[in-house]
């Protein structure tokens, strides 16, 4: 088969080239490698109405309107997350059947579909909580959980092993393009409610549609032409102690992240400090992260992902920990360089561990599975910070307990290395 018509069917140049050297240029990498990370990136983007960030936006004017407790929607949101998150295994294998072309295809105009309900029909009534609840487990599932599996598996198949320039300008474009949307819709909503914003979202989505016709087609047995008969099935995967390490590492992020985002301002005036200070901390947070996933995506040209992921959680229980002892702005400038750059090389690393570690072949299924978890531990995260709250009085003490299971996950992750399967 010529490399035109390979490239005609969506397939790699050259399925069986050889891995990057590490100190290959970036300029190494081919056009379409590029194309593939924008487009995975604009495919994350699209998963923002179904995120916590992007629903908690709405939160306040939504309550407020459908005259709805916070305790109501906090249960809501529980079990529409736990719920979405089980989406996310069945989705990865139809992707692998039936192609990343027709999964955005089909994915895009339903959650904008949900997304354009929301904002026209939903209205209060005695009704109004069980609406909401599947409204919600309906974006949580279409968004968080099948969106974002796709665009993992849009990125992860373009990238090769150690390509992390690749994997870290993934990273960065997520970054930047979640501040953007971030800014413009909570600008939006503060001025004119959520119901307009949220119909703005929804044609939103359906104008990323031409984003598919970017992708590589084919279903599984095209696809499969990307790996190498050395590429672990989702069976020989589970098998395996280093993917429930990097899965248990990657949950634990996510489940700190959720808590500590939710309830960061109270965790700070516990210490001391006011709310203009907690905003501050959140932006010199969010830079300090984008170079944590330069650093990582640089250096993954002479380290495996595993060694930065393992460091990262190490890191990360170290800012846990430091939160009992911070008094002055110095200690929290240093607690925010501490969780940000472990933040921003965690990032990169659920981006590139599964490719690097497990290959293409089966990659929708494999990261599927981790996005499972991954959900169901931001889920948690919050609930589980609150009760430590109520049990010890201070969230500061909840995260010291919560340091040692990060410390010992990221130890695990430098010694567990993947082994070729039989």
């Amino acid at each position: 088969m010529s490399e035109a018509s390979a490239s005609l069917r969506g397939e790699d140049e050259n399925p069986y080239r050889p891995p990057v050297s590490p100190s290959a240029p970036l300029s190494g990498y081919p056009p379409a490698v590029w194309t593939q990370v924008v487009a995975g990136a604009l495919l994350m983007l699209a998963t923002l109405p179904g995120r916590t960030h992007g629903l908690g936006l709405i939160t306040e004017p939504l309550l407020k309107d459908l005259q709805i407790s916070h305790d109501s929607y906090a249960q809501i949101n529980l079990w529409a997350t736990l719920l979405g998150a089980l989406v996310c295994l069945p989705v990865g294998t139809w992707l692998d059947r039936m192609g990343l072309r027709i999964g955005a295809l089909v994915l895009l105009p339903a959650l904008a579909a949900v997304v354009g309900c929301m904002s026209v029909y939903l209205k209060s009534g005695p009704q109004v909580a069980m609406v909401l609840f599947w409204l919600v487990l309906l974006t949580r599932a279409l968004g968080q959980g099948a969106l974002s599996v796709l665009s993992l598996a849009v990125a992860g198949r373009s990238f090769r092993h150690g390509s992390g320039a690749a994997a870290g300008s993934y990273a960065i474009l997520l970054s930047v393009f979640f501040a953007i949307s971030f800014g413009v819709v909570g600008s939006a909503v503060g001025s004119s409610g959520w119901r307009g914003p949220w119909g703005g979202i929804a044609i939103g989505l359906v104008c990323l549609m031409p984003v598919a016709f970017w992708l590589r087609g084919g279903a599984a047995s095209q696809q499969a032409e990307a790996g190498t008969e050395k590429d672990f099935t989702l069976a020989q995967c589970l098998r395996t102690s280093s993917f429930w390490a990097y899965s248990a590492g990657i949950a634990a992020f996510a489940a700190i992240s959720s808590g500590v985002g939710l309830f960061n301002q109270a965790l700070l005036a516990e210490r001391g400090f006011d709310q203009g200070m907690f905003v501050k901390f959140q932006s010199a947070s969010f830079i300090i992260a984008l170079l944590g996933q330069i650093i990582c995506g640089a250096g993954m040209r002479w380290l495996p992902i595993r060694f930065w992921l393992g460091g990262a959680l190490v890191c990360q229980a170290a800012a846990l920990a430091a939160y009992s002892f911070i008094h002055t702005q110095a200690h929290l400038w240093t607690l925010a360089a501490f969780s940000g750059i472990a933040g921003g090389v965690i990032t990169v690393a659920f981006f590139a561990v599964w490719t690097d570690a497990y290959g293409k072949r089966h990659l929708g299924r494999i990261q599927g599975v981790a996005q499972m978890c991954s959900v169901f531990a931001s889920a948690l995260g919050p609930l589980l910070l609150e009760r430590g709250h109520a049990f010890f009085g201070t969230y500061a003490k909840t995260l010291i307990f919560a340091a040692p299971g990060c410390v010992l996950v990221g130890l695990l992750t430098l010694i567990l290395k993947p082994r070729p399967h039989a």
